[in-house]
């Protein structure tokens, strides 16, 4: 269905609108299709524009939030890692551990954490955690400095973020249900009594509007959710704070697992970490105060924390701004309690119903189907019964033996046929990436790709991985990518400078470029 087709079947009666297209909407609107809903997912920018593609990329359990007595949290997320590296194999996948064991923690903090991780393990249903030192530990972690005491290490997950919000989509699109991007959301729509009957829509690409009706609205659109429920009654409830991570060369730290590393300049934990043939190293956490409009992007001062933090673990990497291939920002959607520290904030979600208009914010990557699913349980109030009968998912097909895991995981039953309508340099590797031709023409052609950006940034992620952001690749962009999308020469033109815009503006190393700033940064 093209973007014209889609927006003239709006005015179908739909059971659900859900408003947001990262991974918490596209879990509602997957499940709410699965159960029988006529549901339309509306975007305003791109699928996983938002945070859902600058997230830490891991699927976890998070270690610390059993420290911090959030157990419950933990125990969910532990038991939804092991349940998408199951459903997701090739996409979410196992990645180790490694929390270095320095002497001024001494005997307590070693056996502390030992604790802790006997507790993860728990949680999980399967022993992962191992203790290494001396030779062994050197091996496994080269360079690795602040171990005295040697390094725990245990299992959790990794993925590529956007990729996981497409598939999830997907799925619910090969359902019979509609999501659309670049369609903003402009107001909800109410009957006499307050309760919601739909919402105003405006096409950002054209600037046609509309109302669209429905008998529910679920808003999952994250960091933006308190813009939605706008209204005296409803004060703010969100706290947007920022996670930046620079995206270095392997070969700078040669790394095949995560490493835990502590700030020297106030003690956090950040992570360093493998992804998509490059070294990822995050995270700040720091309140968000600018527009959530603009394109959110590190600062010099979290630059230089970073690296702070990973040249006090590798101290022989001796790692500079310079060192660094791109950047990236996302804005966490954490509901406020008022703790002076951001990183003391649970990460819990939360759940509103204002006649009618379910919210949904706040959670974790990891827990996006638990969200959805009680998000989807609060809508149900409103719609009752579906349209339709409940889809009962069978046995998914065998992957043919010729389809990569990694393509099986990230396209899932369309795995094949990417495969299959490969030109005939399909399968050659994009530069030095993970990522192939055939990976890029399928998205021009199937995965509504509006601009350059969502090609290069979430349909694939090469502008993250390739120096100047991929502008080397952009010669041979242009004939296979143009014709596809009907772009003559002055839109391919216009597309490129605004992909090189954004790409300056909040993706390149140059943003750590600020001799002045401050390494204190949280």
């Amino acid at each position: 269905m093209t973007r014209d087709e889609a927006w003239n079947a709006l005015d179908a009666p739909w059971d659900l609108v859900v408003v947001g297209g990262g991974i918490t909407g596209a879990g509602v609107f997957s499940q709410a299709v699965a159960a029988g809903y006529r549901c339309l997912l509306l975007e305003q920018r791109d699928f996983a524009w938002g945070t859902s593609s600058r997230s830490g990329k891991l699927v976890h359990g998070g270690l610390r939030y059993i420290a911090q007595g959030q157990i419950r949290t933990s125990f969910h997320s532990v038991r939804e890692r092991e349940h998408l590296l199951r459903r997701y194999a090739g996409l979410v996948t196992p990645l180790e551990f490694v929390i270095p064991m320095p002497r001024r923690g001494g005997i307590f903090m070693k056996w502390g954490l030992a604790a802790l991780l006997a507790m993860y393990d728990q949680m999980a249903g399967r022993p992962s955690r191992q203790f290494h030192r001396g030779a062994g530990l050197v091996a496994r972690v080269p360079g690795l400095a602040g171990a005295e005491q040697g390094a725990w290490s245990f299992l959790d997950a990794t993925t590529d973020d956007s990729r996981l919000v497409l598939r999830v989509l997907a799925e619910g699109r090969a359902l019979g249900g509609t999501a659309l991007n670049y369609v903003e959301v402009a107001g909800v729509l109410r009957n006499a009594r307050g309760h919601v009957t739909g919402v105003t829509v405006v096409d950002v690409e054209s600037g046609r509007s509309r109302e669209v009706l429905a008998r529910a609205v679920v808003n999952a659109t994250g960091a933006w959710a308190d813009r939605l429920r706008a209204d005296p009654d409803h004060p703010p409830r969100l706290r947007p704070l920022r996670g930046s991570h620079l995206v270095l060369p392997r070969q700078r730290i040669p790394l095949d697992r995560a490493v835990a590393l502590r700030s020297p300049a106030d003690g956090r934990n950040l992570y360093i970490l493998p992804w998509e043939g490059r070294i990822l190293l995050g995270t700040t956490d720091l309140d968000h105060s600018p527009s959530l409009s603009l394109e959110p992007a590190i600062t010099p001062a979290e630059g230089r924390y970073l690296l702070g933090a990973a040249n006090a673990t590798f101290p022989q990497a001796n790692l500079v701004p310079g060192d660094v291939l791109s950047t990236m920002a996302g804005v966490r959607p954490v509901v406020g309690t008022g703790k002076k520290d951001p990183s003391r904030e649970s990460r819990d979600e939360a759940l509103w119903m204002d006649d009618g208009l379910v919210t949904i914010s706040g959670g974790k990557l990891t827990t996006f189907r638990q969200m959805a699913r009680r998000a989807l349980d609060l809508a149900v109030r409103t719609l009752g019964s579906p349209s339709r009968p409940p889809i009962v998912a069978g046995p998914e097909a065998p992957m043919p033996a010729d389809v990569p895991a990694r393509l099986a995981g990230r396209y899932g039953p369309d795995a094949s046929a990417v495969l299959s309508g490969a030109g005939p340099d399909g399968l050659e590797a994009i530069e030095d990436t993970p990522f192939n031709w055939a990976e890029l023409d399928w998205a021009v052609r199937h995965e509504q790709v509006v601009h350059l950006d969502d090609l290069l940034l979430r349909r694939t992620r090469v502008g993250l991985l390739i120096p100047e952001g991929g502008a080397s690749l952009l010669p041979r962009l242009g004939p296979r990518v143009g014709p596809a999308l009907g772009w003559d020469d002055a839109r391919w033109d216009r597309e490129v400078a605004r992909y090189r815009n954004l790409w300056r503006s909040a993706y390149s190393p140059a943003l750590l470029a600020d001799p002045k700033a401050s390494t204190g940064v949280g």
